[in-house]
């Protein structure tokens, strides 16, 4: 494992394309691959590349406190092979995860050569499949709580967006953490995907869906993992009636039948949008949805032109 920062506090806060190439490079050389000519597929959370030489998927995490969490992703996914579970594998020969210019890094066997989604109806069955396992303690999967991270959203955006934007959203937080406390879960407690949602699904080169993005694995009650293809259909309008109904079909429970829907839709999608305002510190794109959602929020208008990111 390498570790080694020299960034200056203003570069260390920044998590760019440009610092994100800089730390591939390097990554690859200390695992013996070639980064020449990688992709960056998205830049968010992570920044995700393909290789060019070889088939192999390079995630380079934002946190850069990230390290446990990654580990633990790392050793999701060796257990789920283990399972024989379909989800993405971790690129077997190199020490992972490596940490290189104070960014996590891991290595993953690509999909395939071109990122190819599967089916609501997929995602569902895989969600089933993986409601049923049972997790090893060894494993050390957290308990999912959502404040704490909600909390810590709400520090980094202090003082980068409007004052009043930021006292509404942290007021929101505190009458959901009470709204929350009160519920009344009715699925079983386990292992949870943590981020359980169409865009976390690909389909690898034989055609079969497997799950992707492991860094959320966690210990929490199951709705958590149907609350984001709840909002996706009921709130956004990016699934249809028919592909929502087929994923209901096809995992056993809707959602949006159980009480307390309305305050884990409100919270999911709070989360969603101090995450946006994460990303609007460096992306004037994502700068103009957040103002959209912190609008809508404000009005208790409608969310039919949210983006997806």
């Amino acid at each position: 494992m390498i570790s080694g920062d020299g960034d200056t506090p203003t570069e260390a806060a920044a998590f760019t394309a440009e610092g994100a190439g800089t730390v591939l490079r390097e990554a690859c050389r200390t695992a013996g691959l070639d980064p020449s000519g990688a992709e960056l597929l998205r830049l968010g959370s992570n920044a995700v590349y393909r290789l060019h030489t070889a088939p192999v998927i390079v995630r380079i995490a934002r946190d850069r406190d990230g390290l446990a969490e990654m580990d633990r992703a790392v050793r999701v996914a060796r257990w789920l092979a283990e399972q024989d579970f379909p989800a993405t594998r971790v690129l077997p020969g190199v020490e992972q995860p490596l940490t290189v210019g104070g960014r996590v890094v891991t290595f993953w066997e690509s999909a395939q050569e071109s990122e190819e989604y599967a089916s609501l109806n997929e995602l569902a069955d895989l969600l089933r499949r993986l409601h049923w396992l049972e997790e090893p303690h060894s494993l050390g999967l957290p308990y999912f709580e959502p404040f704490p991270k909600l909390r810590a959203s709400l520090a980094e955006l202090n003082g980068t967006i409007p004052a009043d934007d930021w006292t509404f959203l942290d007021e929101r937080a505190g009458r959901l953490h009470k709204d929350y406390d009160k519920l009344d879960f009715v699925l079983p407690f386990g292992a949870i995907h943590g981020d359980a949602n169409v865009g976390n699904v690909l389909r690898d080169h034989t055609g079969q869906a497997i799950l992707i993005d492991l860094d959320g694995f966690s210990l929490a009650h199951r709705e958590w993992d149907l609350i984001l293809t709840a909002i996706y259909y009921d709130r956004y309008g990016w699934h249809s009636r028919t592909q929502y109904e087929g994923f209901v079909h096809h995992y056993g429970f809707d959602i949006m039948n159980w009480p307390g829907y309305p305050v884990l839709a409100d919270l999911r999608e709070l989360m969603m949008t101090l995450w946006m305002g994460q990303q609007s510190l460096t992306n004037p794109k994502a700068a103009e949805e957040f103002t959209r959602r912190v609008k809508a929020i404000k009005a208790g208008g409608g969310r039919k032109d949210w983006r997806p990111f």
